[in-house]
């Protein structure tokens, strides 16, 4: 069996020759097989050729076009943000107690895109604890007010049944008894109403 290759694009065509008479098919097909072998290590010696040529004609142009400081600085800059944004691993989608713990959310690119969010957020709290702080303060001091205000009332209720009983006109009669030293005496007659005759 011979192949045939007319064009590297189309099919191989094989074709059925019989046997010399004085070759064995063992032989033949061993004679076939080395042949192949042989074309393969030449297409491949011609690839790897090639690539050297090509490598070589690369190294000359570079060797031609020399960068000066300030591209080989730029090319240095370009290398680390490369690094560092490769660097990132993505996040994976499962999201697990130990990476939060860890700090690894933190470190994600959503996390840094949406940082000043995350400020006015922590801001406002700020204000949320500091406005309860002033209110439990407020009603503190309300509580404490109240109870005072209380206590007054109550003082000020006792001193008004304090006074009143000492102003009835018994107890005043008694006070003036125990201390005989007035003549003011209670009336024995009704009070009377006296007539002014006008001129």
């Amino acid at each position: 069996m011979k192949a045939h290759n007319q064009d590297p694009n189309e099919n191989y065509r094989f074709t059925i020759e019989t046997p010399r008479d004085t070759e064995d098919v063992k032989e033949t097909l061993q004679a076939m097989a080395e042949k192949k072998r042989i074309e393969t290590e030449e297409s491949i010696q011609k690839i790897i050729d090639n690539e050297r040529s090509e490598a070589e004609r690369a190294n000359k142009r570079e060797e031609v076009t020399e960068p000066n400081n300030t591209d080989e600085m730029l090319s240095l800059k370009e290398a680390i943000q490369e690094q560092a944004v490769e660097g990132e691993a993505p996040m994976s989608t499962a999201l697990t107690l130990r990476k939060i713990l860890g700090g690894d959310i933190l470190n994600t690119t959503t996390i840094r895109k949406q940082l000043w969010l995350f400020l006015l957020i922590t801001f406002f709290l700020f204000i949320y604890i500091s406005n309860r702080y002033s209110c439990q303060n407020a009603l503190i001091k309300i509580d404490r007010l109240t109870k005072e205000l209380q206590d007054v009332k109550y003082k000020s209720l006792s001193s008004n049944s304090q006074i009143t009983e000492r102003s009835r006109e018994s107890h005043v009669l008694q006070l003036l008894r125990n201390s005989k030293d007035t003549t003011i005496r209670m009336s024995d007659q009704p009070p009377y109403m006296v007539n002014v005759p006008e001129e």
